[in-house]
């Protein structure tokens, strides 16, 4: 089979497309015959060294395909069912082994390119609406990079919950992209300050709740445009490691800080389960919707991850293979 494989860590070069033989599933595992894979920031931390992964290796922890073949032991599972996951590497390729207790029944109404967009995200937004701070309607929700995938994901949640929501954004296009979304405000912090814009836009209270993924560049700000009794949330660091912050300087307004990755808020399947089909449910229902910006054949891996690393992208890049 065709795999993107990684056998040094670097800057793109290193991505390189390889004949490597088809794995085997083993006891609990089914192998996925992918039909297509989602781009994230996790991918090029590991491309990068950043996150760092035992080589060779093969990137992607987000696909979508048909089960293949199944191992022993496995039940609730079949040849020719339709299925996503996330969290396991292995998804720049045509085929994939992951543990069966980790795989995502996908609706026949969802595509494959949709099934390898939404886990990793979707599920990721779920635990950041739900999980720290209880929204009420008028609540005020800052969201940083609010064009992205996960941003798009998160702007429609909490406006589905009533919440008032401020997007940051880099350009003219990506802000009418959130807007799009339902966003009420956005401020493009390449020409304004985003500290500044948000205590103008909420009369100097600040945001109830700040969901970062950027990290450095915004994390610092985050601490003057929180209100009282406010709640960051650091999900990812983007745009870099924050620079570190004096635990006294939460205390003048009483902040709440957290930080947040998705497998702590996986513990078993029923908690899979529940946060997939809640995001699927509001995929069914209407209000919420997968932007992907681009699908690039598997060979172009290396072009999509360009993309993805320089923020040129608005909504979810994905990998799609031939069929």
């Amino acid at each position: 089979m065709k795999a993107i494989r990684i056998d040094s860590h670097g800057a793109l070069e290193v991505l390189r497309l390889r004949d490597i033989e088809t794995p085997e599933p083993g006891p609990g595992e089914v192998r996925v015959r992918l039909r297509a894979a989602g781009l994230n920031f996790v991918d090029i931390y590991e491309r990068r060294g950043e996150f760092p992964s035992p080589l060779p290796y093969i990137l992607g922890k987000e696909g979508a395909g048909v089960v293949e073949d199944v191992g022993e032991g496995v039940s609730g599972f079949k040849t020719g069912d339709r299925v996503a996951y996330q969290g396991h590497p292995g998804a720049y390729a045509e085929a994939s082994v992951v543990p069966a207790s980790s795989l995502i029944p996908l609706p026949e109404s969802i595509s494959f390119e949709q099934g390898a967009a939404f886990p990793l995200q979707g599920m990721t937004a779920h635990y950041l609406i739900y999980e720290y701070r209880k929204l009420k309607p008028g609540d005020v929700v800052l969201i940083h990079a609010a064009a992205g995938g996960m941003g798009l994901l998160l702007t429609q949640w909490a406006k589905h919950l009533g919440a008032r929501v401020i997007g940051t954004v880099s350009t003219e296009d990506k802000a009418r992209v959130a807007r799009e979304a339902g966003a009420d405000e956005v401020i493009l912090y390449t020409e304004q300050n985003f500290v500044e814009e948000t205590r103008r836009i909420t009369d100097g209270s600040g945001a109830d709740l700040i969901i970062d993924g950027v990290g450095k560049g915004a994390f610092a700000g985050n601490l003057e445009a929180v209100a009282a009794r406010g709640h960051i949330i650091i999900y990812g660091f983007a745009g870099g490691p924050p620079d570190p912050i004096q635990p006294l300087s939460l205390m003048s307004r009483s902040i709440t800080i957290t930080g947040g990755m998705l497998p702590h808020f996986l513990r078993n399947r029923e908690e899979l389960l529940t946060r997939a089909n809640d995001v699927l449910q509001g995929m069914r229902e209407g209000w919420l919707r997968l932007r992907i910006a681009e699908v690039f054949p598997l060979e172009k891996a290396p072009e999509a991850q360009r993309k993805l690393e320089n923020r040129e992208s608005i909504g979810k890049i994905v990998l799609k293979m031939e069929s």
